[in-house]
């Protein structure tokens, strides 16, 4: 056990380590020497991702609606449906909802991508011409998710508010919709929509940094880019959670700025 505890702190290091030095190239600025490579990331990412993970956030925002409506039935105050609907869509559902679709599209596509360019030598040949491989594999997706996955992580909020009004006040028809917005806006701020974007874009930059660094790494042939691939969905479902629970701990655990009582 001891053993299996030092080289997991030890590959958690060493994944600390490559992430640092993605992230050095773009605060020095030398990714925007292929800032046109930035530019085709962030198309490939709004092209490839928006449309899967602004759905599930619609899905989720449905359930967050329909339990919400109809556990506040059961207590005898459907009027406050929208509570749970701004809670549940705002803090926690679409944060994870984000993550999950994220590490499952987003970080094993990186893995594969570049770990076949690694099995076949493509990486190898980028830097026998002289061009940085980290900077223009790694640097480069890592700014694109950044300039592209806090617009779409905002139109996911929407979403889920969408499908949450659509279920409460269209389909189960407890609360008028001016009565379902009154309480859904009582219980939400701005201060919680920045929260809430700080904890989906950290799980955001953690998991396409896992998704560079198993692929940067690959070894072994196809197998080996299937076992990395894996392995960074594996490490990546646990660092959401990670995250997430930090994140709700960090900006709701001590005041969770609920109006209720008076």
């Amino acid at each position: 056990m001891y053993v299996t505890a030092r080289a997991w702190i030890a590959g958690f290091g060493v994944i600390a380590h490559f992430s640092a030095r993605v992230a050095s190239q773009v605060f020095s600025g030398r990714v925007f020497h292929f800032f046109g490579e930035v530019l085709r990331q962030c198309g490939v990412l709004i092209l490839g991702s928006t449309i899967v993970i602004w759905g599930l956030a619609f899905i989720l925002g449905l359930q967050c609606g329909i339990e919400g409506a109809y556990f506040t039935r059961a207590q005898g105050a459907p009027a406050y449906a929208g509570v749970f609907s701004a809670w549940c869509d705002l803090r926690e559902i679409i944060p994870y909802a984000f993550g999950y679709m994220m590490s499952a599209k987003v970080g094993t596509g990186l893995v594969a991508e570049i770990g076949s360019m690694r099995i076949t030598d493509e990486i190898d040949a980028l830097e026998v011409m002289g061009i940085s491989a980290l900077t223009f594999l790694c640097a480069t997706r890592l700014l694109a998710a950044w300039m592209v996955l806090p617009f779409m992580y905002v139109a996911a909020v929407g979403a889920g508010f969408f499908a949450s009004y659509i279920a409460v006040v269209q389909q189960v028809g407890e609360v008028s919709s001016g009565g379902f917005f009154l309480i859904f806006w009582m219980f939400q701020n701005p201060p919680d929509l920045l929260y809430s974007e700080i904890k989906g874009m950290a799980m955001a930059t953690v998991i396409v940094l896992v998704g560079l660094y198993y692929g940067y790494t690959a070894s072994g042939g196809p197998v080996g880019v299937g076992r990395a691939t894996a392995k960074s969905m594996v490490l990546n479902t646990v660092l959401v959670h990670l995250v997430g629970m930090l994140g709700t701990q960090v900006f709701w655990g001590s005041n969770p700025r609920a109006p209720i009582g008076g």
